[in-house]
């Protein structure tokens, strides 16, 4: 009978070596839970804490009836988890709890919630369009309320756009104001990481040039000691003295050489290609033309044309570039060409290319245009810096601008286009300047644009709670105007009123609006004591002036006289 411990050493050796990397993504799921349920205790710690700030002014403000209060600190709890996912719904939480106690929003126990859930809805929320919608919808509710309900004012309105600013708006502005901040600082970040990567590409791309022109140096000093042995292989076989066996050793060493020469330079000519270009032997770099590489390129099914143009001077000559060019600008020539077409491949493959060559007196222009890729957007810029690493067209600017002409690479309308105009005149034309434009930089493009949006973002902070106050202010002082005007009751009326008539009679002669329908104007004597009501308006519209009060018992007019307020006291709508 096997033991237990001689039943576990005979456990089967695939099954053994199993278990290690059973272990390894084990300890992987293990630490991407426990990372899961840290970030989860910090959410649910956030989450807790704005509860209670949104919550405490609940037992302190006993000025709401007791089922309210128990109703909100339910629902604050649901606004707080709910504000990450849903933020503008959390938000509109103490809106409609601030609505249900009174029509002017605001209410010391719900404005912390409303404050806090606004800025967050700016922080949070991507779409700015719902919050916007939200306000605006929540004015014109309120206005609409204000002119259609019974015993509403527009002063309520007033109140709930103010409160709507400043308890809303504006910390949903400072909200995005931090939006726009993080993502700046993202992107910062974002670029520095690429300005890595691109630093690496470049450290890379020096060390395989590096590694080229070794290689370059061992093929010219191998092949020429490889020549020179094939050379004495060679003399030995043909020398005097020397039998038929070794006259075949000697044709087998000479062969053996220049088979090696041979291998060397496909060896070499193989590092010294671009690796970005098409693979080719580096003989036929050397010696291709642009008419041969357009030819080429043809043939291995890229639509690509060349046009080649003349100065009515010498047409021919010019036409089929017969004339042969200076040796560096030749090769300049051929680098932009192969350069263009290579990126044109890469980046808008099916695309259409057309490559102009135009020669004159004394320079040489090259144009190298290739439409957008098929399946790409009418839009869409030059390919992003990811894609390469960016060194070819710098490369190509250097060797221009080396030989007295200037170069461009830029992004068009329906393309990409490269242009490079070559002096062929002894005396080079004028240096083209060191910051020659390559193309767009779009690291520093996006930088600019999160700048602008950051620089957006503290102006309408700034701007929008201001301009919303001058509005409201403009309102309010018009609002205040035309009631002041529509309470003025004219001498004429007041004198032809008599007592005891009654109010039904009365009330079709009044002013739509009374001095203050709400409070009683300060510094005006007491009523008289045999009276139900009394009504203030106003004997001209913007003095300090007298009021009638018009006083009413049992449905008829009772008593009327002209009162004087007290100086340096004034009414409501007065302040």
């Amino acid at each position: 009978m096997n033991s237990p411990v001689h039943s576990r050493t005979r456990r089967p050796a695939g099954r053994l070596g199993a278990d290690p990397p059973t272990g390894r993504r084990g300890g992987v799921r293990d630490r991407l839970r426990e990372a899961l349920r840290r970030r989860r205790v910090r959410e649910a710690l956030a989450d807790l804490a704005l509860w209670l700030f949104i919550s405490y002014p609940l037992p302190l403000f006993t000025d709401l009836p007791l089922w309210l209060r128990a109703v909100a600190a339910p629902l604050f709890a649901l606004a707080a988890p709910l504000s990450r996912r849903a933020p503008l719904a959390a938000a509109a939480v103490p809106a409609v709890l601030s609505l249900a106690v009174t029509p002017e929003l605001f209410t010391s126990t719900f404005c912390p919630a409303l404050v806090a859930l606004s800025f967050l809805l700016g922080r949070r929320a991507e779409d700015v369009r719902p919050s916007i919608a939200a306000a605006v919808l929540l004015c014109a509710a309120g206005l609409v309320s204000a002119l259609t309900l019974p015993g509403a004012d527009l002063w309520d309105w007033f109140t709930l756009v103010t409160t709507v600013v400043f308890a809303g708006i504006l910390p949903w502005l400072l909200g995005r104001f931090r939006l726009q901040q993080y993502e700046l600082q993202s992107a910062g970040w974002e670029l520095a990481a690429r300005m890595e990567r691109e630093q690496q590409l470049v450290a890379e791309r020096t060390r395989l040039r590096e590694r080229s022109r070794i290689a370059g140096d061992m093929h010219d000093s191998l092949g020429h000691d490889l020549s020179l042995i094939a050379v004495r292989a060679a003399g030995l076989q043909v020398s005097r003295g020397v039998d038929e066996d070794a006259r075949a050793s000697a044709a087998e060493l000479r062969q053996a050489a220049a088979d090696a020469t041979e291998r060397l330079h496909r060896i070499i000519g193989l590092l010294r290609q671009d690796t970005t270009g098409l693979p080719q032997d580096a003989s036929e770099i050397t010696s291709e033309t642009v008419p041969e590489l357009v030819g080429r390129t043809a043939a291995s099914g890229v639509d690509i044309v060349l046009h080649q143009h003349g100065t009515a001077a010498a047409p021919d000559a010019a036409t089929d570039l017969s004339v042969p060019l200076p040796p560096m600008v030749d090769r300049a020539v051929h680098r932009v060409v192969q350069e263009a077409v290579t990126n044109a491949t890469k980046h808008a493959p099916g695309s259409g290319i057309a490559v102009d060559l135009r020669k004159e007196d004394d320079c040489l222009s090259v144009r190298v245009h290739n439409s957008a890729a098929p399946d790409a957007p009418t839009d869409a810029g030059p390919p992003a810096p990811e894609s390469g690493s960016g060194t070819g067209l710098i490369s190509l600017d250097e060797r221009v601008r080396q030989l007295g002409g200037t170069f461009r690479a830029r992004p068009t309308r329906d393309g990409f286009e490269v242009t490079a105009r070559l002096p062929l005149t002894p005396e080079p034309l004028p240096r083209a300047p060191s910051d020659a434009l390559i193309g767009p930089s779009r690291s520093q493009e996006q930088l600019a644009r999160a700048r602008r949006r950051v620089h957006r973002g503290v102006v309408n902070v700034l701007w929008i709670p201001a301009a919303a106050t001058a509005a409201l202010a403009i309102l309010m002082y018009g609002f205040q105007i035309y009631t002041s005007h529509e309470s003025v009751l004219p001498r004429g009326t007041y004198d032809r009123l008599r007592i005891g008539t009654p109010e039904s009679s009365v009330a079709p002669r009044l002013p739509g609006y009374q001095y203050d329908e709400e409070t009683r104007p300060s510094g005006v004597p007491p009523d008289p004591a045999d009276t139900d009501e009394c009504r203030f308006y106003r004997t001209a519209t913007f003095a300090d002036s007298p009021l009638y009060r018009l006083c009413f018992r049992d449905g008829r007019l009772s008593a009327k006289d002209r009162v004087a307020r007290e100086r340096g006291t004034r009414g409501r709508d007065d302040r």
